[in-house]
This record gives structure tokens, sequence and C-alpha cells, in this order.
């Protein structure tokens, strides 16, 4: 896996989309994602096609079905599981189809493909004693593990199928409720406790290195932890910029100045009350780098654009209309930022 792919300059999807068909979800991302398309995610689809449904279908040598609270560790391989499964193969499929129409094999591209993160699945999935996986600190270690060699395999897989570069997308949301320790606990009697940085920085690095390829990490939350960020290997960080407080700019500029990429979720996920030009949803990016200091050149070479976060919830003309919004705001980042 080669280590130079950059995000700078591209515009991407966050990772869901509307609806339940892959094939047309994969011609139209194609469409209108040039450079950097990714393999959609449909959570509409239902159990297993879900972020942390998707997980069980990557996960090597660890089982989850589900319980009536949550996902949950089993012992051996339920109908979720092989649901799952079905399910990505239907988008690899679909995606290898539309990309072979496209004329895209062979060529130098790259294709990012997206997984829910270590902490995000062990906050969100049951032992076989009810409570999260986040309560267990051996168990934590073997899921950042264990994924990270799925996706190496997801990796390679995709790569075989389409001759493409693959970046590997780590979606964090419950990031900072982990470190912040406000999840509640599955009942009154279990806690759940705040998780130091080192020990969150070392399960995310388990599953970065892992699953051996160019990596980024996205959390569309607030609170961003930018410091655990900024010294893990990720080459990217992909975050919400209306979840930005006044109390993240140092962070964030702490990223630029390590060399980090920042996808910038710019578009809403859902269509504006007022319709919006893509000036308007430039403006917070530039301010944002006006306000660090930074030349607006940045723009150019440390940023990509993306909605704000997953398209799921969008009407099928507004999805579209986003990643046209998307592209346009990142035309004028790379043409003549100077000028904004």
């Amino acid at each position: 896996m080669t280590q130079g792919i950059s995000l700078a300059g591209a515009v991407t999807g966050v990772g869901s989309w509307p609806g339940t068909d892959p094939r047309e979800a994969a011609t139209i991302v194609l469409g209108e994602l040039g450079r950097l398309p990714h393999l959609v995610e449909l959570p509409a689809r239902g159990l297993g096609a879900d972020m942390i449904g998707r997980a069980s279908a990557l996960l090597v040598d660890l089982q989850l079905d589900v319980s009536t609270t949550a996902y949950r560790v089993v012992q051996r391989r339920g109908s979720v599981a092989k649901r799952a499964t079905d399910l990505l193969n239907q988008d690899l499929d679909a995606l290898e189809e539309a990309w072979e129409s496209a004329g895209l094999v062979g060529a130098d591209h790259v294709v990012k493909v997206q997984s829910v993160g270590p902490l995000t699945l062990a906050a969100e999935v049951e032992l076989g004693t009810g409570r999260r996986v986040l309560t267990d600190p051996g168990a934590v270690r073997d899921f950042a593990e264990s994924l990270g060699e799925g996706l190496a395999r997801h990796a390679a897989e995709v790569t075989r199928r389409l001759g493409a570069q693959v970046l590997v997308q780590f979606d964090e949301p419950r990031l900072p409720a982990v470190l912040a320790g406000t999840l509640s606990g599955r009942s009154r009697l279990e806690t759940v406790r705040a998780m130091p940085e080192p020990e969150a920085l070392a399960v995310l690095e388990a599953a970065l290195a892992g699953c051996g390829a160019v990596t980024m990490v996205h959390c569309c939350s607030a609170d961003l932890p930018t410091d655990l960020l900024r010294r893990s290997s990720a080459r990217a960080v992909g975050l919400d910029v209306s979840q930005l407080a006044s109390a993240d700019l140092d962070g964030i500029g702490e990223l630029l100045d390590a060399g980090k990429e920042l996808a910038l979720g710019l578009v809403p996920t859902d269509a504006p009350a007022v319709p919006a030009t893509w000036r308007d949803l430039a403006r917070p990016a530039v301010t944002l780098i006006d306000r660090l200091g930074f030349p607006r050149t940045t723009l150019r070479t440390q940023v990509a654009v993306t909605p704000a976060c997953g398209l799921a919830g969008a009407s099928a003309s507004w999805s579209r209309d986003a990643l046209k919004l998307c592209a346009e705001v990142s035309s004028a980042f790379t043409d003549d930022p100077e000028s904004l």
C-alpha cells in the first residue's frame, strides 16, 4: 500500500447514503466523486447494513448478533452477521460493476472505505453479560485488533476487484463520550469509566496500524479530541465544521501544523430552508483558516471537502445536490483560495 495518498483538494462523501439500491448509489457516487469515491453504506436496508452491523461482516474471529437492546458478542456466527456479509458483497459487486462501466479499471485511482472505529464499536456492542464491551479492557483490545485485521482483508479485496488504492476511514462519533465518561451503563449497577487518552490512543492505533492502509478518523460530534488525533498515525481527520467551538481552534491549528489533512464537513446533511450557494458554504472554512493565521492556500494543500456527516437521512435529490455543492466549494479552494 502506497503512502502517497492525499485528500488535499479532493471531494468525498462521509459514508452513508439514502435508499436501498447499491447499484444506483455506486453509479451516482462515481459520477459525482471522480477523484475520491467511497463505498457507500445503505443503512435503510436494516439490520446488518447500519454502522455497527456492518462491522459484523469485517471482524475476524469475533461474532456479533442482536439482543433486545443492542448488538452483542456471541459464540457462533448468526443470521445478522451472514446478512451483513451478503450486503457488503452486494455493495462491492455494485461498485465493481460501476467502476468497470466508468472505465476506471487499471488507472491510478483511490477509493475510500469506511468502518466504525474500535472505540465507538466497543461503546455500542454488548458482551454476553449485557455490559458494554468498553467496560472490559481486554475485550476492547481484542476488538481493535480484530477490526484492523478485518479491514486489511477488506481493503485487499477492494484493490483486487478495482485495481485501486484504498483509503480507510474510521468513524468515531462516540470518541468524545468515551473520553469524557458520559456513556450510561446498560443497567443501574453498571458504570462506564472515562477512558484516559493514552489508553484510547493505544486502542485506536491498534486498529489504524492493523489495517495496513492510509487512514483517516472521522468524528462529527462536538468536543473533538484534537490532541489525541494529532498524536495518532491517521493521515487525515474528518469533522463537522458547525460543531467547532472557540476552544477547539488551537487544536485544529496543531493538527494542521503537524501536517494532518482535514476533511471539512461544510455542506449540511439536509436541504437548508434557505438555499445556500457554494460561497455561503465555503465561508466557515475560510474564516477558520484566517482565524488560525494560516495562508488561504492551506485550503488547497491540506483540506478536502465533505458533507457535514452521512447522508442516509437526506432526500435522494439533496444527497446529489450536496455532493455537487461539495465539488463547487472544493474547486474554489483549489483554483483561487486567496480570492475567497
